[in-house]
């Protein structure tokens, strides 16, 4: 019997040609690992919150209840949550609550999908640097990318889901791999109604690079459309007349997102005041620096991450310019792939040639690369065991530790009800949401359970505190309702009478 085919199965070369696949592989299944195991631990440990994970929650299992993307706001009516964002891919997660109610199988569902995203920045790697090591690296500054950590780590957010979508979608625009592209931007459009924004300017650089005008066209006119249609049409039926949402955090420049960026246009005294400032200028280091200011050198594909970089830079409320948040996920794709290209770029002809000869150095550049993740990492990023060196918040890099205040939320969370109406604190909602109502106090209304954890001020509590303790107060001396717990910070209040007029 001939034993050429084994010979062949076994052939050294073409293992070693497998190696790096092999080791992408370990590094996405590792990194899913470890930051599945982050969030559950963060969610265990009470620190997710009604905002966002239960709304996301209560969502998606109003969706697998027969009530598409149905929810409470902060004042207790219920509406469609496509009056605040168009995010219609969470309803793919419906299936998961048949299975259970707990959000963390969408938290370990966030941490799978954003790992895969190193594969087609291997790819990318592969097919741009012609260099296995600086593939491998280049999935490994995905990976280490501090933005997309925090991501996952801050909650469940549709968009989140948006910067694995678009790295397969820039990959598959390079490959000519057209139903792809079609696929991923077409689910990356539905994670959030600005990504049409970024997309558009992914099929104009798709029409300069390739000079493929007409699908470059053609998803730039449908990401553009969908925007203008989310925008303009569904936020203000679902929103039923409401003030565009999160109008506030753009009132130095415009009412809402597209406003501001009019206004910052027409504004370029206040726009340099603004971006200019240490704020948002340290945000843009945070992103530029860990990838070695590599974006810079294929400035027509980093500029697909200008529209949702200026949202964030003209916003004044500080999260949308933090990378410890969720809203850098977008632009995050595009300045990794741009990256990549860049390097491409600096290794065919790099000027001055120091650059050049720096940039052609294969193996300094994947360390170079690899390091400055890992150093970003322990600075900036999320990971509990860099707090001696990092400057990240200390805040939240302790929220994966349970503590007796979490024992208390336990024992407390257990006297309510499954389908009971809640009042929650920001923190307890984060476990209470998967309910037809759920509201968040001190919004009572026809809550039958009232939750609040007094020991960890957050959202409300934090922002006007004593208006928040003369509520708890008011409703301790109320005849129709009953202090039932009053254990490590946390008091539960059970409703014993009939609401008036009910």
């Amino acid at each position: 019997m001939s034993t050429a085919p084994l010979a062949g199965r076994l052939n050294p070369n073409a293992i070693t040609r497998d190696l790096p696949r092999l080791l992408v592989w370990l590094m996405v299944a590792g990194w899913a690992s470890l930051f599945s195991w982050l969030a559950a631990g963060r969610h265990e440990a009470w620190w997710t919150g009604r905002f966002d994970l239960g709304n996301m929650v209560q969502a998606i299992w109003s969706t697998a209840q027969g009530h598409p993307l149905e929810a409470t706001d902060a004042a207790g009516a219920q509406i469609s949550r496509l009056g605040s964002h168009v995010d219609p891919l969470l309803m793919a997660f419906a299936p998961l609550q048949w299975v259970t109610t707990s959000p963390v199988p969408l938290l370990v569902a966030q941490a799978l999908i954003v790992a895969l995203g190193a594969l087609p920045a291997f790819w990318l790697g592969r097919l741009w640097l012609r260099d296995d090591r600086l593939a491998v690296a280049a999935a490994a500054a995905y990976l280490l990318y501090v933005p997309l950590q925090w991501a996952v780590l801050t909650d469940f957010h549709a968009v989140t889901l948006a910067a694995p979508l678009i790295m397969y979608a820039i990959w598959a625009a390079e490959t000519h791999r057209d139903v792809v592209l079609g696929v991923m931007a077409g689910l990356a459009l539905m994670s959030k109604e600005q990504v049409g924004l970024s997309i558009a300017m992914l099929g104009l650089w798709i029409a300069i690079r390739h000079r493929r005008r007409i699908a470059g066209a053609v998803l730039a006119v449908s990401a553009l459309a969908w925007t203008a249609i989310a925008v303009l049409i569904i936020i203000p039926a679902a929103g039923s007349g409401l003030p565009a949402p999160f109008a506030e955090r753009y009132g130095k420049f415009g009412a809402t997102p597209a406003k501001a960026i009019v206004g910052a246009v027409t504004s370029p005294v206040d726009l340099v005041t603004t971006i200019g400032g240490w704020s948002r200028l340290s945000y843009l280091l945070i992103l530029l620096v860990p990838l070695l200011l590599l974006p810079l050198a294929a400035p027509l594909l980093a500029v697909c991450a200008l529209p949702d970089l200026l949202m964030n830079m003209l916003a004044e409320w500080w999260p949308n310019y933090s990378v410890e948040f969720h809203y850098a996920a977008v632009p995050s794709p595009y300045l990794i792939a741009a990256a990549l290209l860049g390097l491409s770029h600096l290794r065919e002809h790099g000027r001055p040639p120091w650059l050049g000869r720096a940039a052609r150095a294969s193996g300094g550049m994947a360390l170079g690369l690899v390091v400055a993740g890992v150093l970003a990492t322990m600075i900036k990023g999320p990971l509990p065991w860099f707090q001696g060196v990092s400057v990240a918040s200390p805040s939240r890099l302790a929220q994966y530790e349970r503590t007796a205040t979490s024992e208390a939320l336990d024992r407390a969370a257990a006297l309510i009800p499954d389908r009971a109406i809640v009042s929650a604190g920001n923190n307890p909602g984060g476990h209470l949401s998967a309910r037809t109502r759920i509201l968040v106090f001190p919004a009572i209304d026809d809550a039958e359970w009232v939750i609040v954890d007094r020991t960890r001020p957050d959202m409300y509590d934090r922002l006007d505190p004593r208006g928040f303790q003369a509520a708890l107060d008011n409703l301790a001396r109320r005849a129709d309702f009953r202090l039932v717990w009053n254990t490590g910070g946390v008091v539960v209040f059970h409703r014993v009478r009939p609401r008036a007029g009910a």
